[in-house]
């Protein structure tokens, strides 16, 4: 009996030291839960950030609202409710304005940051959701039309948020387009195909589609996208099963594939610390990049129902999660410290 007492304290002891290693080696750790009262069960979709006026941005997408957080006292601080189904967003600062696109109301809303009132808006096709911005040329690249418009073709509309208004309609020969990535070396634009299982490759000059690179071998049903530019690695996401799924963005070929968190929408990779986050429901899972062609999973670290929609910060070491309202269980913003 001594001896059985014995070796189920060191068994207890052992599973401690190493519950307590792997709580430290965790890539993230959660510091803090900003609660968001008032809203009811229903997915958020995307955050956008303003690091100098140091305010988040977050799209309560079928709760008709977009949730303003500070990032200093970690509060929510204002709720821009003149909106229908928010997806995705861009800030610029230049401008003080903030760019809400609206599927519900098939515009992208333009919004003064300052008194968040609507100022302006530039009209679509209707479910406009996912978008890309450039940086250098300050356009937007609005995915709209498609399945929930009715509509046999999907668009990816160019935005000029100088002159807000719309240059031009890019045609995706499917119904259903999920998520963009931009190449900021070279001309071209990144498109999850999720009709077809295909990623389409986008010549932003041209401003057409100019090769497809089939998918469903590795997985189904594409949904998140990033894009590693300086080792020529694009990623995606399937949910179908689910899988982190790596290419060559040079010859659109899989050179690896991962299971992933299955109900997954937001992936992010940090060029610094080669890490790539993906936000599913129930988990985020986070994979070190060892090089182009190999990766690790550093982390499966506990989320929430339907958990999915996530942004990480690096210039606050910071990585966000959103959490909806799920029964009696208030929506939220989960806050954690990014890990060496």
């Amino acid at each position: 009996m001594i001896k059985l007492k014995a070796t189920i304290l060191v068994t207890l002891f052992v599973l401690l030291v190493f519950s307590s290693l792997a709580q430290q080696k965790a890539p993230l750790a959660l510091l803090q839960k900003i609660p968001i009262p008032g809203l009811k069960d229903g997915d958020f979709d995307h955050f956008a950030v303003d690091l100098p006026g140091q305010r988040l941005f977050l799209t309560a997408e079928m709760n008709a609202a977009v949730e303003v957080f500070d990032l200093g006292t970690n509060k929510l601080i204002h709720t821009i409710s003149d909106v229908k189904t928010p997806h995705s967003m861009v800030y610029r600062g230049d401008l003080k304005k903030l760019f809400v696109v609206d599927g519900g109301a098939s515009e992208v809303k333009i919004f003064d940051s300052d008194s968040y009132k609507l100022i302006e808006s530039v009209k679509l096709e209707l479910d406009a959701d996912s978008m890309a911005y450039d940086p250098a040329t300050k356009y937007m690249y609005v995915v709209n039309g498609g399945d929930d418009a009715h509509m046999e073709y999907s668009l990816i509309s160019v935005i000029d948020t100088t002159a807000a208004k719309k240059l031009a309609d890019i045609k995706i020969d499917s119904d259903k387009v999920e998520a963009l990535a931009l190449e900021k070396s070279g001309p071209r634009l990144f498109v999850d195909i999720t009709g077809k299982d295909e990623v389409g490759v986008v010549d932003r000059e041209r401003r057409t589609v100019t090769e497809k690179w089939p998918t469903a071998k590795a997985g189904k049903h594409l949904v998140a996208m990033a894009f590693d530019d300086a080792d020529h690695r694009l990623f995606v996401t399937t949910r179908e099963p689910g899988k982190f799924v790596v290419l060559d963005s040079g010859s659109g070929k899989i050179v690896a594939s991962y299971p992933c968190v299955s109900l997954n929408d937001d992936m992010v990779y940090d060029p610094v610390s080669k890490r790539i986050y993906i936000a599913g429901s129930g988990f985020i899972d986070v994979f070190q990049q060892n090089d182009p062609d190999h990766y690790v999973q550093i982390g499966h670290i506990p989320g929430a129902f339907r958990a999915k929609t996530a942004i990480l910060v690096p210039e606050l070491n910071r990585y966000y999660l959103a959490v909806p309202h799920h029964g009696a269980k208030e929506a939220e913003v989960r806050v954690y410290e990014v890990k060496p």
